[in-house]
């Protein structure tokens, strides 16, 4: 697959690049630079980033980075078994539990939300960084609303980390999740203040809990191609009026004189 000639390599992450320095240079390059484009697309253009991944895949298979820029790449595309297979062979050669939310996740898409549960009880979920135990909790919270269990989901998703005033990268997305699982059992108020919560965590756009709230509020967004077309038939439409009434109310006048 083609690549800009603006992309090098060099701007895959240092331990990635670290990874690669096991391959010959041109060979280690020519997979940086596919990584890369898996990066640089996997969120506009996920099939595009998914073909990359490939490449990457077919050069160095036995690159742990390699196999999880796959297996993220199948993930964004819904693949979710052939993601999951990615993610596995990655965790095995590094020994690192970090993917064992998006692991969990994959099992959710793959219609085992009881399997995603199994994993979110298991000892490698006490090895996670804060991130990755919030981001564990969002997929046991999912899951639980896979099953049904509304409520449950909503107890999931109770914790300090969702009380907390301060502001981190995971922050929007479970006030997002707390406000669309309240809206689920019809909690309308309590959502509408999570959705406002997560409005004021959301600095980057991650979530769509502006156009939620707004909608929660009966604010109707109109198209603006659709509202300039209105204004600009409205302003014929009254033109033609303004012609059409001229000589009845000058017609009017005149006999008032009279």
């Amino acid at each position: 697959m083609p690549i800009p000639e603006d992309v090098t390599g060099d701007e895959i992450d240092k331990d990635v690049r670290q990874e690669l320095q096991s391959l010959p240079k041109t060979l280690a390059d020519d997979v940086a630079r596919n990584l890369v484009m898996v990066a640089r697309l996997i969120d506009e253009d996920p099939e595009g980033a998914y073909g990359y991944s490939r490449v990457a895949l077919r050069l160095a298979s036995r690159v742990a980075a390699v196999r999880e820029a796959a297996g993220f790449a199948a993930y964004a595309n819904q693949k979710y078994g052939e993601a999951l297979a990615e993610f596995r062979a990655a965790r095995r050669m590094t020994g690192s539990v970090d993917l064992w939310p998006v692991m969990a996740d994959c099992e959710r898409g793959l219609g085992r939300p009881e399997k995603a549960l199994d994993m979110a009880g298991a000892p490698e979920v006490n090895k996670l960084d804060k991130a990755g135990q919030v981001e564990m909790r969002l997929v046991a919270a999912g899951a639980r609303r896979d099953l049904g269990q509304l409520d449950a989901a909503i107890v999931t998703l109770q914790s300090p980390e969702l009380a907390s005033n301060s502001v981190q990268p995971w922050t929007a997305r479970l006030r997002y999740a707390y406000a669309d699982a309240l809206l689920a059992v019809g909690r309308e108020g309590e959502a509408r203040e999570w959705f406002a919560k997560a409005v004021e965590a959301d600095r980057d756009g991650s979530t769509d809990a502006s156009d939620r709230l707004a909608e929660l509020d009966g604010v109707e967004f109109v198209d603006a191609l659709d509202e300039t077309e209105t204004e600009g038939e409205s302003e014929k439409q009254g033109e033609g009026t303004g012609a059409e009434d001229a000589p009845k109310a000058a017609s009017e006048e005149d006999g008032d004189d009279d």
